[in-house]
């Protein structure tokens, strides 16, 4: 954790006064003045510096963002200082850009919203140092945002969906379903116990040597085993998915995970390749393990919903089903939830895939969302702090195991 005395630590010197020597040119040409109250949201929780300026009937008034997901892929993965460094150069850059393109001058702003929770330590303390110099020159209110909390609400500026809803996180950091009764009052059913379908995925392709194959080398691992997949055979391989006689909402995907090594590994052995060579059955285990996740996500997501419904935490009818994260972008495993909701008689929503990743507008609106709400928003910025790890809502993980709901076979239309 990083208490506010220390924030401006995370900033080299250098940076610090470029950012000091930004603030006091900033200049706009703004346009006409909006009659709604406008956030700024800042997104830095792991490998995307992210902006934008979202006002409170939801017009997305500016946004900028830059991946780094081009340097990781060489790396073979998030490199935590790297990931830092790339933060720093490119934070006060896309931040202007943001604010440039919604023509809304600093003081025009209701307050700033920035990730502060969960997310890797290095990231998150950069954009929670650069947000807390802006609140401080611009005299404007600070919300700090929880990342998952972000993510479950980001529905509600692309539909029209009251609460409660539950809502199924799924990226590359994590896995949870939860009930969300409000904004900030959520309920977790279940999370993962080890690691996360995006991690997931991302180790099967470096493992499948996927960055070498001609047709996904500039893909990160998750859309490259789901384009790989397009074209496999998932039936040649035959994997349970995880947990499945274990009837509560957790999941894992560390032991699958190691059972695909093993099957690369003899696939290599009879092809008679070494480790980091394209397997010509590429396509049928990427295939096989894009459903095995899909089945252990559905199924979890099937008993949630029953639970809800057999405790009143859902309306009877009309309940909705939000999938977003990294992983809701995955066209497969949206059609295997799309059975588990047509069987539960839930809408199935999910944001644009492109809101689906890390982004700065989920971030402003959560800090509007709060602040329409009245709730988490700082005039005195004094003793924030960055939380690496942070749950989720209230925790009823062991009251869904004890209920043991036994789900009904689905055939998956997939």
């Amino acid at each position: 954790m990083l208490i506010l005395s220390k924030t401006a630590r995370v900033l080299p010197k250098p940076l610090r006064r470029k950012i000091y020597e930004y603030l006091r040119s900033f200049h706009f040409h703004p346009g006409k003045a909006s009659p709604h109250r406008v956030v700024l949201g800042i997104e830095t929780s792991c490998d995307d510096t992210a902006a934008a300026v979202v006002d409170e009937t939801g017009n997305i008034l500016g946004e900028a963002i830059h991946s780094q997901t081009e340097v990781h892929l060489k790396t073979g993965g998030i490199i935590p200082p790297v990931a830092q460094q790339l933060h720093r150069e490119n934070i006060q850059r896309i931040v202007q850009e943001a604010l440039s393109a919604s023509r809304v001058p600093p003081g025009e702003l209701a307050a700033v919203a920035t990730t502060t929770m969960p997310g890797l330590a290095l990231s998150l303390g950069v954009g929670l140092s650069f947000s807390l110099q802006l609140v401080g020159q611009w005299k404007k209110p600070f919300i700090p945002i929880h990342h998952m909390e972000a993510h479950a609400l980001t529905i509600r500026l692309t539909d029209r969906v009251e609460f409660p809803f539950l809502v199924l996180l799924i990226s590359g950091g994590h896995c949870l379903l939860a009930l969300v009764r409000g904004v900030s009052d959520f309920l977790l059913l279940g999370k993962s116990l080890d690691i996360a379908p995006g991690d997931m995925l991302d180790k099967v392709a470096r493992r499948l040597a996927l960055a070498k194959h001609p047709e996904c080398a500039a893909m990160s691992g998750g859309r490259a085993i789901e384009h790989l997949a397009k074209r496999g055979n998932r039936l040649h391989f035959d994997l349970t998915p995880p947990m499945h006689r274990t009837k509560n909402c957790d999941f894992s995907f560390s032991g699958l995970q190691h059972v695909i090594d093993r099957i690369v590994t003899r696939k290599e052995k009879e092809e008679g390749l070494e480790p980091g060579q394209v397997l010509s059955s590429a396509p049928d285990i990427a295939a096989a393990a894009q459903h095995a996740i899909a089945c252990h996500l559905a199924k979890r997501t099937h008993r949630a919903l029953l639970f809800c419904r057999q405790r009143g935490l859902l309306p009877p009818s009309n309940a909705a089903l939000v999938v977003s994260g990294g992983v809701a972008s995955n066209f497969y495993i949206r059609k295997a939830l799309e059975t588990v909701a047509d069987a539960t008689q839930c809408a199935l929503l999910c944001p644009p895939p492109r809101l689906c990743t890390d982004n700065g507008v989920m971030i402003a609106w959560n800090g509007i969302e709060r602040l329409r709400a009245g709730v988490g928003i700082l005039d005195d910025a004094e003793g924030v702090r960055y939380e690496p790890r942070c749950p989720l809502g209230v925790d009823i993980s062991k009251e869904v195991g004890e209920a043991a709901i036994k789900v009904p076979r689905l055939k998956m239309k997939i």
